[in-house]
């Protein structure tokens, strides 16, 4: 069996995203393992708008300041069950920043939630799911919240 001792936990603050930190911390303890914590907060800074609105470039660094008060929130919940656990914010897409840090740590696993998207939107953007499947460097987990 392999063992996942390096996983890698995509965070989005839902309750897909809260099931999927739950099982990944059950198979950090099963394999004496380390969760290390992803969230992603992509944003443009300049929008050009028919009002001539721009977003503050100071929005990125209040954004990530909240994504990290966040993130600290769901990696006490990590230790409190005993596991060692580092955080990682990145302004990149989703499924970019999340492939991208799994090579960087090495990850034996990337654990993720999945919402099941329909229609047109989910052809023409696919899931997060999907395309860190079809990136990842490693083996992926996608785990329902119910």
């Amino acid at each position: 069996m392999v063992a996942f001792r390096t996983i890698l936990v995509a965070v989005d603050f839902s309750e897909h995203a809260s099931r999927a930190l739950d099982t990944a911390i059950d198979l950090a303890k099963q394999f004496q393992g380390r969760v290390h914590l992803i969230h992603s907060y992509p944003i443009q800074p300049i929008l050009v708008s028919p009002y001539d609105a721009a977003i503050p470039l100071d929005l990125d660094r209040e954004l990530r300041k909240l994504a990290d008060q966040q993130l600290a929130n769901w990696a006490d919940r990590v230790r409190k069950a005993g596991v060692p656990v580092e955080t990682f914010t990145s302004p990149e897409t989703p499924s970019e920043a999340i492939t991208r840090y799994a090579e960087k740590i090495g990850a034996d696993l990337i654990v993720m939630g999945t919402r099941g998207l329909t229609g047109l939107k989910h052809v023409l953007l696919g899931s997060v799911a999907e395309r860190t499947l079809r990136l990842a460097p490693c083996a992926v987990l996608a785990v329902k919240a119910s």
